[in-house]
C-alpha cells in the first residue's frame, strides 16, 4: 500500500501538519526494529486486535487459527487452534485474556500460553462475526450470522439474547455509559436500553452495514455496502456522511484517542479520517486485495490484515508503512499452468487450499498429496468431527463426484462454500489438472 491524498482534502490546514508533527515524535518510539509486515497466517487475516498495552496483538483468520504476536519484535508468541472454519473475530481484554469468536458460531477465551481455551459458548447458531467488551469488563457482546446478538456475563450466567435484526448481524460495540449498539444486514442500526426500560432506538438507512465502532465521547460510527462512513449522535441522530467509495466498507477501527476513524474496503483501500471535522485525511491504497481488518496500536501507528495473509504497520502521520514493505502480490501458484483449463476452473479455489507443501492450510486444507488420501486426515488441519466419520478416499472419481453434486450433499458437515462444476468437460479438466498439480514434491 503505498499513501494517497484524498481529493477533498488536498490543502489540509496548519493545523494537521502541528498534530501530525507530535505523533511522529511518538510513532519513532514505536517503530522500533520490527518489520511492517506480519506473516505466519495461511488464509486472510480477518479480524485484529491490539491488547491495552500496545505491543501484544492478536489475529484471526480464515486458515481457522489465531495468533498472539509481539509486534515490538515481529514475532509469533503461540497460535491458538479451536475452531472449525474461520476465526472472523477477535478481542483483547484488560485482565490479559483474549476472546475468539468463529465461523463454527463458538466464541472461545483463552489464558495466553494455555493450548487450549479456559472457557466456551456455543450458544450461536451460526457464524460469530463481533465481539466487544463492555467498558466495566463485565460483559462479553457477539453478533452472529444467526440474527442475533448476544451479551453474557464473563463471571457466569445466562446470556442475553437481541434478536429483532432480520438477517446477518454484523459488528457489536458498547457506547460508554454501557449502552449495546449492534449493525446488521437489514440497514438498521440498533441501540439497546441498559435496562430495558425504554424502547430500542432503530436507525434504518438505505445500505447493508458490514460494522460499527463507539467513541468515548458516544458517537457511533457505521459502515456498509454503499461505501459511505456515517457519524451518529449517542442517540441515534446522524451528524455526517463521508464517502470513501467505491467499494463496501467491511471494517472499521478507531484510534485510541477518539479523533480518526480508519475504514477498510473490499477493494483494498483504507481511508483514515478526522472523525470530528467528518473528512479524509488520506487513503492507503493496496494491491487490490481486501483488507479484512484493521485496528490502531495508538494514535501514530495503524495495524491492517488482509487478503494477501500478511499483518502490516502503517505511520499514521503519512500512511506510509513503518518498516521495509513489500508491495508484490503473494506468488501465483497458478502462473505455470497458464492456458490449462483445468487451472482456470480452480483458480476460484485458491482463496481456501493451496496446491503444494510450502503453501501449507488456509482456510481448506491443503491439497499437496490429496489423491489418494482419506478424507479428514490432511496434517495440521482440524477437521469436522462429522467429516472424520465419512468414507471417502479422495482420487478422480470422488473429486468429480464432489463438484457435481455439491459439498453440502457430498461431504456433510463440511464448511466448505457451496459449489458445483455443472460442465462435465469442467469438471474433468479440474481433475487431471489436480491429479498433476498436487503430486507431492
Amino acid at each position: 500500500m503505498v499513501a494517497r491524498p484524498a481529493a477533498s482534502c488536498r490543502d489540509e490546514p496548519l493545523r494537521r501538519a502541528a498534530s501530525l508533527l507530535a505523533l511522529s515524535l511518538l510513532a519513532c518510539s514505536l517503530a522500533g526494529t520490527a518489520d511492517a509486515q506480519l506473516r505466519g497466517h495461511g488464509g486472510p487475516v480477518r479480524a485484529l486486535a491490539i491488547a491495552q498495552d500496545g505491543r501484544t496483538a492478536i489475529s484471526g483468520s480464515f486458515d481457522q487459527s489465531a495468533i498472539l504476536w509481539s509486534l515490538d519484535e515481529g514475532t509469533a508468541r503461540q497460535v491458538l487452534r479451536y475452531h472449525e472454519g474461520a476465526v472472523n473475530a477477535v478481542l483483547a481484554l484488560a485482565d490479559g485474556r483474549l476472546a475468539t469468536g468463529g465461523e463454527d458460531g463458538r466464541i472461545a477465551l483463552w489464558q495466553p500460553g494455555q493450548p487450549r481455551p479456559v472457557a466456551t459458548f456455543t450458544e450461536h447458531q451460526g457464524p460469530v462475526v463481533g465481539l466487544a467488551i463492555s467498558p466495566d469488563g463485565a460483559e462479553l457482546a457477539s453478533a452472529s450470522w444467526d440474527g442475533t446478538a448476544r451479551l453474557r456475563p464473563l463471571a457466569g450466567g445466562e446470556a442475553r439474547v437481541f434478536e429483532e435484526h432480520k438477517g446477518n448481524v454484523n459488528g457489536v460495540a458498547f457506547t460508554p455509559d454501557g449502552r449495546l449498539v449492534t449493525a446488521g444486514y437489514d440497514a438498521t442500526l440498533r441501540i439497546w436500553p441498559r435496562d430495558g426500560s425504554d424502547p430500542t432506538r432503530i436507525v434504518t438507512l438505505p445500505t447493508p452495514l458490514n460494522a460499527v465502532a463507539a467513541a468515548s465521547d458516544g458517537e457511533i460510527v457505521a459502515g456498509g455496502a454503499d461505501s459511505i462512513v456515517r457519524l451518529f449522535s449517542a442517540e441515534g441522530v446522524e451528524r455526517a456522511a463521508i464517502e470513501i467509495g467505491p467499494s463496501p466498507i467491511i471494517a472499521l477501527a478507531l484510534s485510541p484517542d477518539g479523533t480518526r476513524v480508519a475504514a477498510a474496503t473490499v477493494a483494498g483501500a483504507v481511508a483514515v479520517i478526522d472523525r470530528r471535522a467528518a473528512k479524509p485525511l488520506f487513503n492507503l491504497v493496496g494491491p487490490g486485495l481486501p483488507v479484512w481488518s484493521l485496528a490502531f496500536r495508538s494514535e501514530a501507528e495503524l495495524v491492517t490484515g488482509g487478503g494477501d495473509r500478511l499483518i502490516r504497520r502503517w505511520d499514521m502521520r503519512s500512511g506510509e508503512p513503518i518498516g521495509s514493505l513489500a508491495m508484490s502480490r503473494p506468488h501465483d501458484e497458478l502462473a505455470a499452468y497458464a492456458g490449462d483449463r483445468g487451472a482456470e476452473v480452480f483458480r476460484a479455489c485458491t482463496a481456501c487450499h493451496s496446491l503444494t507443501p510450502d503453501g501449507g492450510n488456509r482456510a481448506g486444507p491443503t491439497l499437496s498429496g490429496v489423491f489418494g488420501r482419506r478424507i479428514a486426515t490432511a496434517d495440521g488441519y482440524n477437521f469436522s468431527e462429522a467429516l472424520r466419520k465419512l468414507d471417502i478416499v479422495w482420487n478422480a472419481e470422488t473429486i468429480g463426484k464432489l463438484f457435481e453434486v455439491g459439498p453440502a450433499r457430498y461431504t456433510p458437515g463440511t464448511k466448505m462454500p457451496e459449489q458445483i462444476v455443472s460442465s462435465a468437460a469442467d469438471r474433468e479438466a479440474l481433475v487431471r489438472f489436480l491429479e498433476k498439480a498436487t503430486q507431492a514434491r
